[in-house]
């Protein structure tokens, strides 16, 4: 069995990863944990430059570099959670990967042909739906695989 874990290194993310790490070890599956990252490309600002903010505007060069660092250690939490998966015996690939992020883990999970896609909910109010969305709902109405959605949430 394989299975693709999309995680979003916010709060909620133990959640879904205990609960995956539990499913994974009990099914011998071999897991691609997946983190999808939002750029903010230069081509979405008027001339190819960020807008200014309060009075400051970022160089181009200072821009690439901030960006660089976010993904460094988004990269390095992502391969702590994998190291995590392996000393259980897991086989765990962490995958890093820039776009949009319903779109992103339908393309990876039909790429590497996975059995499960495992996601959270983030249980946010109707409000926040109806303006913003859910990346789980998204895979849950567009994906032709299982999705197993993990609740974060502390609701009962």
């Amino acid at each position: 069995m394989k299975l693709l874990i999309a995680v979003d290194l916010s709060e909620s993310t133990e959640k879904i990863v205990k609960k995956a790490e539990d499913i994974a070890s009990r099914l011998s599956a071999g897991v691609w944990l997946l983190h999808v990252v939002h750029p903010e490309p230069a081509d979405f600002y008027i001339g190819g430059r960020k807008p200014e903010s309060d009075g400051f505007e970022m160089d181009p060069q200072s821009y690439r570099d901030s960006l660089a660092k976010r993904y460094h250690g988004e990269h390095r939490q992502l391969q702590e959670i994998a190291d995590r998966f392996r000393k259980t015996g897991i086989d765990t690939t962490a995958l890093l990967v820039e776009g949009d992020t319903v779109e992103t883990i339908l393309k990876e999970a039909s790429k590497l042909d996975v059995d499960m896609i495992i996601a959270g909910s983030h249980g946010r109010g109707a409000m926040y739906q109806l303006l913003v969305g859910s990346s789980s709902e998204g895979v849950l109405q567009k994906s032709a695989r299982p999705v197993l959605v993990i609740p974060t949430h502390d609701r009962t």
